[in-house]
């Protein structure tokens, strides 16, 4: 039996910076139920290859799964301290716990307080948090590598930017944007399962019959799936998470009509984030793409949720799944006020296809680009995220093309990889909560590609999981891949495009048919 007295080992990587200018709200009792997610080591490391060639989720879980011991051990030191088990997936190396406080306390060595956070231009909103590290008992030391959802603050947020219709300069439906990218021809998604990870908001069926009708599209095959007591809720505002929420459902199923489209719903935490994406990496069938719009900075995670999250995307590249993350819409400094460059995460993990943005205008008849540069609209407005990550060494995939090292000296993982039209001024025509409005921001780039991803893999008859392996070969630091058009116009504040690779719209933006080519 574990006792709070007891030394026990630190978790590493698991010290927590509390929220700036918050103020008590009210206390936690003893008795609180507090429900969190224990990620448990692997058998063994996911080796390259399997990254290159990927396998079946039997086979996965097999090698790469946790080991039986570690889960007994762990199941047993939490039952032993109190704790309820909720569930265990030893394939997904997760296991959900709910305890009291206090039991919390015993077991890994933190309080939580109860706070209220009204920050400048953002939602007030009351949550836990805790400072300092976390310490687990012997049963669980090197087999537990990370506990999260304890502290339950806000993990990330949306990259949307919403303008009334009227105000934009120029707007598209999703149908004349993946025209002008000249997506492959004889596709539509059939047979093909496109995830999408959300955290808040919902959708109603009244919108999309609406909007798809109005496109002259079949109505694409909608399922909501709840995470963690998370599920589809709406919440009729246009320009909160309901827009991302369509955003994501309307882009994909406009590209993709005949996919079918999963959307889990998940808490907006650290273990609600990283149990949504293991949740749609693992599910049965396997997805083919999954996309995030949703992100933060790095700095504004703990290393074990970063390394948690990056190892929920290992899973999904072994499994064959592409994943494609928006990349942030406020240029270089990610909305951190120290005047540094910064990248978001998701994106900047070197196992997720990092979307940056552009500001398009075409001929929507033609399909011919009249000018596509990097999108930034000036400061407040909104910029393409994009720069050098400070957590993820630059892979070798990517070592040909010119990253610059960060201010340290480090040589870090750039992002993004690909981008595409982002700008709410040159935006996608959407419908949300009765509305129709026009939506831009990295946000929307994410399940473009995904959708993209998901018809390459109709088109070809195989999985292309982590496309970076396939792309970045042919690149140079001068000259971009096969299957791209380069964007070499404007910059994102700290980095300006150029010939080739470049931190503000990565390798350039698709050409869906030269890119099919190159696959093939």
């Amino acid at each position: 039996m574990t006792d709070e007295n007891t030394p026990r080992p630190e978790l590493p990587g698991s010290d927590r910076i509390p929220v700036p200018a918050v103020t008590p709200a009210a206390p936690l009792g003893d008795d609180e139920p507090i429900e969190a997610t224990l990620v448990l080591r692997r058998r063994q490391p996911v080796p390259d290859e399997v990254l290159q060639n990927p396998i079946s989720r039997e086979e996965f879980v097999r090698l790469y799964g946790a080991d039986q011991a570690d889960v007994d051990a762990v199941v047993a030191e939490a039952r032993a301290a109190g704790a309820e088990v909720l569930s265990v997936d030893p394939g997904e190396r997760r296991i959900r716990i709910r305890a009291t406080a206090s039991v919390v306390r015993t077991l890994f060595g933190t309080e939580l307080q109860n706070v209220s956070h009204d920050p400048a231009g953002g939602s007030a909103s009351t949550f836990r948090q805790r400072s300092g590290s976390l310490s687990v008992p012997e049963g669980m030391h090197e087999r537990v590598v990370a506990v999260l959802g304890l502290d339950d603050r806000p993990q990330a947020t949306a990259h949307f930017v919403a303008v009334p219709a009227a105000s934009a300069s120029v707007s598209y439906t999703p149908v004349q944007v993946g025209a002008v990218y000249d997506f492959p021809t004889g596709t539509d998604g059939s047979g093909r399962t496109i995830a999408i990870i959300e955290l808040g908001g919902g959708f109603d069926q009244a919108d999309l019959d609406a909007y798809f009708g109005e496109l002259g599209l079949a109505v694409p095959k909608v399922t909501a799936v709840g995470v963690d007591g998370a599920a589809n809720a709406p919440g009729g505002d246009p320009n909160g998470a309901d827009g991302e929420v369509l955003l994501d459902i309307e882009v994909i199923g406009a590209l993709a009509p005949a996919a079918n489209i999963l959307v889990y719903f998940a808490p907006n935490t650290d273990a609600g984030f990283v149990d949504a994406v293991s949740q749609a990496a693992h599910a049965d069938p396997t997805p083919d793409a999954i996309s995030i719009s949703w992100g933060e900075s790095e700095d504004a995670w703990t290393a074990q949720a970063r390394a948690a999250f990056d190892d929920a995307l290992v899973d999904a590249a072994a499994l064959g799944v592409t994943v494609t993350a928006a990349a942030g819409d406020d240029g270089s400094s990610d909305r951190v006020t120290d005047g540094k460059p910064h990248v978001d995460f998701p994106a900047s993990s070197p196992h997720i296809l990092a979307c940056g943005g552009t500001s398009l205008k075409a001929d929507t008849a033609t399909g011919k680009v009249t000018s596509e540069t990097v999108w930034n609209d000036g400061a407040g407005r909104g910029a393409t995220g994009g720069g050098v990550s400070d957590a993820f060494a630059v892979p070798s995939w990517q070592a040909g093309v010119g990253v610059p090292v960060t201010a340290s000296g480090f040589g870090g993982r750039g992002v993004p990889d690909v981008a595409g039209d982002a700008d709410p001024q040159t935006g996608y025509r959407v419908r949300v909560d009765g509305t129709d409005t026009v939506i831009g921001g990295t946000s929307a780039v994410a399940p473009l590609w995904a959708a993209l991803a998901a018809r390459l893999v109709e088109a070809t008859g195989k999985r292309v999981g982590l496309l970076q392996l396939t792309l970045y070969p042919r690149a140079t630091a001068t000259a971009t891949a096969p299957g791209f058009r380069d964007i070499v116009v404007g910059g994102n504040g700290a980095y300006q495009a150029r010939a080739g690779w470049d931190a503000c719209t990565g390798l350039g933006v698709p050409n869906g048919a030269a890119l099919l080519t190159a696959l093939e």
